[in-house]
């Protein structure tokens, strides 16, 4: 393997856990409507982009409830839950310093994500660290996002790297696909939620342990 130029983060549950939140609010709303809402179900689509998730969770909601559905007012009830459950999330452990590491070390860094430039850019701001990524792209900017891999393609064409030279930073089994299919080396540091997913277990390597995100580690792993 060609020595390492660059990393491709995730978003959405790799820098900042916003899975959990959501899937708590979900499980409380279909709690308040007498429907349970199982990982299994809600892990369909973890990683993958609105146009292409194949859960309507919406329907899935009307579909289970024993009572006619107000959509307007669930819409509205978790935008509030969500926002309130996402206030308490900061940078997961580990990213912080690795950023810091491979911007001292000169490396590439890109972020590829199936959200859109509006909420991802959004939150780097608000988290202080959308300098750290020159080169994002997201759901806007492709036709297909993950599992497809056309996001870490492009990504890896515009941080002008071979994909035998960056590692990817995946918490979900779409993700983790998407990577692969790129042909990147792809760590798996998945949070709470994505931990309990089948399909993790396909990246090289799943770790719960921020000190396993240091570069060192992670080179010594890769040869």
């Amino acid at each position: 393997m060609r020595p390492l130029r660059g990393i491709i983060f995730d978003f959405d549950g790799t820098i900042l856990d916003t899975e959990t939140p959501e899937y708590e609010a979900w499980q409380a709303i279909c709690a308040e409507h007498g429907v349970t809402l199982p990982i299994a179900v809600w892990a369909t689509g973890v990683g993958i982009g609105m146009d292409e998730n194949p859960l309507d969770i919406y329907a899935y909601l009307a579909a289970h409830a024993d009572h006619p559905l107000d959509v307007d007012a669930v819409r509205e009830r978790r935008r509030t839950l969500f926002a309130e459950l996402l206030t308490r999330q900061h940078p997961r452990p580990g990213i912080l310093s690795l950023l810091a590491d491979a911007t001292e070390r000169g490396l590439q860094i890109g972020l590829a994500s199936s959200s859109g430039h509006d909420w991802v850019d959004n939150h780097l701001a608000r988290l202080g660290l959308l300098s750290f990524f020159p080169v994002r792209l997201c759901a806007d900017d492709v036709t297909h996002t993950k599992p497809n891999p056309e996001l870490y393609v492009r990504c890896l064409s515009a941080l002008g790297c071979s994909a035998d030279e960056v590692f990817a930073l995946e918490d979900s089994p779409n993700g983790i696909r998407a990577a692969k299919a790129a042909g990147l080396y792809c760590i798996a540091y998945p949070n709470p939620l994505t931990k309990l997913l089948t399909g993790i277990e396909s990246a090289d390597v799943v770790t719960e342990d921020p000190d396993d995100l240091s570069l060192s580690r992670i080179t010594a792993r890769r040869q």
